[in-house]
């Protein structure tokens, strides 16, 4: 890329409050870079951060505790912010195209925007179910669902999570020590949630070691959880969920009863802008962030895959690319030749198992403890701090 011509201001805008976006915007804050225009568009003013979602469906976090405020830490990085949602580019143009928004111009762009799960594959699920993202949707819901409980706990309630990987197990862990503590709470049996959990593989969190998947499935179960192995839903319809094998499963409240966790998906907007993209719609990136079709744009976390080092899609890779990427902006507006980031191979995974305790998954390892959530809480804690200090 070109070196910023010293007399001209270069706009720089990022679409999405993510992880990556919040650590460059507080680094901006810190460390501003002269000469440079900077604007957030999002379609939220509340990012949540994920490694304390599961602890707020538990009820162990307030609202405010787990969220980032995205417009005041625009504004202490000198970003302007737009409430919209980005629909999608003109790279002709170098134009970001809003839902209500004209037009927003920009030199370079960067894009956090995290991703969705894949619901367009299964009829009725894109109708009858509730995706854990977008996260605020979801949580609009899940206090619906609080609610009711807590309002009538009399009432039996059924619920159903599509998805055993990390994410939904973690869920259905949070989900359902919550509920039956609100139950309990009431004088009435825990008994009165039943909660089934779908998974396609024959064993839970089929990408970690077989220890950690027997765990979680055993405390799921010992739990009074219903858990579906080796289940494929093919078909959601208004009152029940339907799998290849021919189970069928009724719920009640369909739409904010069955939790969809699968395979995580890409919005169409952004391979139908031109931006080169893997074989799921993710843009493609270089170990510089910046996309290998069009260098003027960055992209980080879900809605990114890395070309030379495909990862999964979790938050911790996110968090690491924060700072990587302020370099790297830093280092265009000097006219300076980008670094190379290159994300870890392994990485420790912390489950909370919404009883204050964790399971810890490394490779081959596995182990659980009430010291792994008090590790997990302070780490947790200590990256949430930095967005609520001015």
């Amino acid at each position: 890329m070109s070196r910023i011509h010293p007399n001209r201001s270069p706009h720089l805008v990022l679409i999405g409050g993510g992880h990556s976006h919040a650590i460059a915007l507080k680094l901006l804050a810190t460390h501003p870079i002269p000469n440079l225009r900077l604007t957030l568009i999002s379609d939220v003013t509340h990012t949540p951060y994920s490694g304390m979602l599961p602890g707020y469906i538990a009820g162990f976090y307030s609202y405010e505790e787990t969220h980032i405020d995205l417009p005041p830490l625009a504004e202490l990085a000198g970003a302007e912010f737009i409430h919209d949602r980005a629909v999608g580019l003109d790279l002709e143009r170098k134009c970001v195209i809003c839902d209500e928004s004209s037009p927003i111009p920009f030199d370079y762009l960067s894009i956090d925007i995290g991703s969705t799960p894949a619901r367009n594959t299964v009829p009725g699920a894109a109708e009858y179910t509730t995706p854990i993202k977008p996260v605020p949707e979801f949580l609009q819901v899940w206090q619906q669902i609080e609610a009711t409980v807590t309002q009538h706990p009399d009432s039996p309630l059924t619920l159903a999570i599509v998805g055993g990987g990390a994410g939904g197990v973690e869920l259905a862990l949070n989900v359902q020590a919550n509920l039956q503590r609100r139950y309990q709470a009431a004088g009435q049996p825990k008994e009165n949630l039943t909660l089934h959990l779908f998974h396609r593989d024959e064993r839970l969190l089929s990408g970690h070691n077989a220890w950690v998947s027997r765990r979680l499935e055993k405390i799921l179960r010992d739990r009074g959880a219903i858990v579906h192995l080796g289940e494929n839903v093919k078909e959601v319809l208004p009152d029940c969920l339907i799998c290849e094998s021919g189970l069928k499963v009724k719920c009640d409240r369909v739409g904010t009863s069955i939790f969809w966790v699968t395979q995580a998906s890409a919005p169409p907007w952004i391979a139908a802008s031109g931006l080169a993209t893997d074989e799921r719609g993710f843009i493609l990136i270089s170990e510089t962030l910046q996309s290998v079709s069009h260098p003027f744009i960055f992209a980080t976390g879900d809605i990114a895959t890395m070309r030379e080092h495909p990862r999964p899609k979790a938050g911790v890779f996110a968090v690491r690319q924060g700072k990587p990427l302020y370099k790297n902006v830093q280092r265009l507006a000097a006219g300076k030749s980008l670094l190379k980031y290159v994300p870890q191979r392994n990485y420790l995974a912390l489950i909370g198992t919404g009883d204050k305790s964790a399971i810890a998954s490394w490779g081959r390892l596995g182990w659980q403890s009430p010291l792994l959530w008090r590790w997990k809480d302070a780490i947790d804690r200590k990256f949430m701090q930095q967005f609520h200090e001015e």
